[in-house]
């Protein structure tokens, strides 16, 4: 195969394998299912299945049939707001998905497989970083087998990512009502391969 070549040739090894970004995993199910059990395949690639992640916009009923797969692979899902209305404004797909679907769904997911569940949280200066939606997001958490994952904007459209001591105070405001946070920081920004660059310079638009 050209990618074990490729990995052979420059001699490195990849150690960790993330499905997110220009395309929604559970819409191409199969394939994402088959590509996971290839790469955690002994013969094969032998990456260990919790080094494996994917990331989903939240499609209830794909959901629940991962649980059923019997992988330890890590789940993501992508909420950055508490509620539908704003929710549906960041990201019109979720339209069809109600958040109170997608938060059933994810906990059915944890209770099956007792796996810890990551929600993303892409922070927007002016949009979603109020602290009154840290306490929202909070009561909407609350007692899940989950934590938060804080995602400063990046991209270059006329958003931008909320100031420092804005992302800690939502921070510490979800820490006050007990739910865990993670704050992912910026790699790859050199190189146009931070999250939603790719699309940006290749004239494409959108979040």
């Amino acid at each position: 195969m050209f990618f074990s070549y490729y990995l052979k040739k420059m001699e490195q090894k990849v150690t960790n394998i993330v499905f997110m970004g220009m395309g929604e995993p559970f819409l191409n199910y199969d394939n994402v299912i088959g590509a996971v059990r290839l790469f955690n395949d002994k013969s094969m690639f032998n990456i260990g299945a919790r080094k494996i992640s994917i990331s989903t916009c939240g499609i209830p009923g794909m959901i629940e049939k991962f649980s059923g797969e019997n992988l330890q692979v890590n789940l993501a899902v992508s909420l950055n707001a508490p509620n539908n209305a704003l929710r549906a404004q960041l990201m019109p797909f979720s339209k069809k998905y109600p958040i109170a679907k997608v938060i059933s769904a994810v906990k059915k997911y944890t209770e099956k497989t007792g796996r810890r569940v990551m929600f993303e949280y892409v922070m927007i200066d002016g949009l979603n970083d109020g602290p009154h939606l840290a306490l929202e997001l909070a009561g909407l958490l609350k007692g899940m087998l989950c934590f938060v994952n804080l995602i400063p904007f990046n991209g270059k459209l006329k958003m931008k990512p909320p100031s420092t001591k804005k992302i800690i105070e939502f921070k510490m405001a979800l820490e006050r009502e007990h739910i865990t946070v993670t704050q992912r920081y910026d790699f790859g920004n050199d190189i146009n391969a931070a999250c939603g660059q790719l699309v940006y310079s290749s004239g494409q638009g959108g979040m």
